[in-house]
C-alpha cells in the first residue's frame, strides 16, 4: 500500500536537495532543528489522535445495540408526554 501524496512521486534526489537548501536559506541553521522536532511531534500527535479515533469506531461498531428496557402497562401514553386523563370528580359536599 503506497502511503505517499501523488506530489512526491514525482519528487527526485535533485528537487529534494533543492527544497532543503530553500528551506535552509528561509529558516536558518539554528532553527531548522525546532522545526523538524517540532513537525516531528505534531505528526506523532496526529497519529495519536486519528488511531484513538479508529479505534473508538471499531469499539462502536463491535458492541451490541443497546435495547430498550420494557414498559410495564399503563405507561406507555404517559411516557410518550401524552396528557394525563383528567381525575374524576369529586363528591359534592355537604351543605353547613
Amino acid at each position: 500500500m503506497n502511503l505517499s501524496p501523488a506530489f512526491i512521486e514525482g519528487l527526485g534526489g535533485p528537487e529534494m536537495l533543492l527544497i532543503m537548501f530553500i528551506v535552509l536559506l528561509l529558516f536558518g541553521p539554528k532553527r531548522l532543528p525546532e522545526l523538524a522536532k517540532g513537525l516531528g511531534k505534531s505528526i506523532r500527535e496526529f497519529k495519536k489522535a486519528a488511531s484513538g479515533v479508529e479505534e473508538e469506531v471499531r469499539r462502536a461498531m463491535e458492541e451490541e445495540p443497546v435495547k430498550p428496557a420494557p414498559m410495564p402497562a399503563g405507561t406507555i401514553d404517559q411516557q410518550a408526554g401524552a396528557p394525563k386523563p383528567p381525575a374524576p370528580p369529586l363528591p359534592p359536599h355537604a351543605a353547613d
